[in-house]
């Protein structure tokens, strides 16, 4: 009798424990969850950096917060992201500005051919300029925070090109402003996101490609490309942006809209320079497979230089007739990349 009332006792204690135990686990809050589109295949360096951005954001909330991942266009392709934020299809995005040209006039100054040399310093300059200039163009998201590729230069897969003269008629890829870029120095633009160059580089649709060294490696471009021109005169760079799904911003409580804050100026950092250490790493991928990397001289380079100089002029007039300060975000664009390239 003794033991059975024992034994009552400790499984009377034991239905209590339990019960206390699920209405613990039962009354924590749900995770606040985020989608995460980007248009970045899953095992490139920007996408393993977007994803390390969710776990720090995960840690740092202790877990308030779970961000999944939707690499390669799953969610939303590259040029349908940015409107897939502002309509509650995904609660991020990494895109192209480019991809949707003409949706961000004032900032385009950032695509233009400024002559970059590095991708940390047009990261640094596309932050620093929204922080100038605060455009309306974004009003429809949070924006989080932008970065920037290293130098936009060209890639072809039969042709040499060491002159002008080597580039004329040929057919490469390119997307927003780059095909400016293009045209202007004799070429002839195709258009299309970067997912679908390998393909159009492998079957002769295109000829080449404008896009920084780091894709010959990211997007295993070096297989369908053997030359590459170092024309930095006229180098361009790409404006990418990651957005959040405004209501989903305002509906986050203060703190963790802080840890958001505090963790994009961080990422700022980390991507800016992440794009210098890929791109050095496509120059390793290059030469491993015996690709040719073809230098300009400075004659050369300067003629190229000159023929996209009125690609600015163009940014200009069609930001004033718009009512934007194009010619003083130019201005800007130009002394600020300067500083950081010194």
């Amino acid at each position: 009798m003794k033991n059975f009332k024992v034994f009552a006792l400790i499984f009377c204690a034991s239905i209590i424990g339990f019960s206390l135990l699920i209405s613990s686990v039962s009354a924590q809050p749900k995770p606040i969850e985020f989608n995460y589109s980007t248009f970045f295949p899953a095992p490139h360096r920007m996408t393993v950096l977007a994803v390390e951005w969710g776990k720090e954001l995960e840690k740092r909330t202790d877990g308030r917060v779970k961000v999944t991942m939707f690499p390669g266009g799953t969610l939303t392709k590259g040029d349908a992201a940015y409107d897939g934020v502002v309509k509650g299809i995904s609660d991020l995005c990494l895109t192209v500005l480019g991809y949707t040209r003409g949706k961000f006039p004032l900032s385009e100054v950032i695509d233009l051919p400024l002559g970059y040399k590095s991708g940390y310093a047009a990261t640094k300059v596309v932050n620093d300029y929204f922080k100038k200039f605060n455009p309306k163009e974004f009003d429809e998201v949070k924006v989080m925070y932008f970065h920037a590729h290293g130098p936009g230069i060209l890639h072809t897969s039969k042709k040499a090109v060491s002159k002008l003269e080597d580039l004329k008629g040929l057919k490469i890829r390119s997307h927003g402003l780059s095909a400016k870029v293009v045209a202007a120095l004799g070429g002839t633009p195709v258009a299309m996101p970067m997912p679908e160059t390998y393909d159009a580089l492998s079957r002769g649709v295109t000829e080449g490609v404008v896009a920084p060294i780091e894709a010959l490696d990211g997007w295993k471009l070096a297989e369908v490309t053997k030359f590459t021109t170092q024309n930095f005169g006229s180098a361009y760079s790409t404006a990418f942006i990651v957005a959040m799904n405004k209501a989903k911003w305002a509906a986050l409580p203060a703190d963790i809209q802080r840890i958001i804050e505090k963790l994009n100026e961080e990422w700022i950092e980390r991507t800016g320079k992440l794009w210098d250490e890929i791109d050095k790493k496509g120059y390793d991928v290059v030469r491993a497979r015996g690709n040719q990397v073809i230098a300009l001289s400075q004659e050369e380079d300067w003629k190229w230089t000159k023929l996209v100089k009125p690609i600015y002029d163009d940014y200009v007039k069609d930001t004033k007739a718009k009512g934007l300060p194009g010619e003083e975000a130019l201005k800007f664009s130009f002394e600020t990349l300067y500083n950081y390239q010194k």
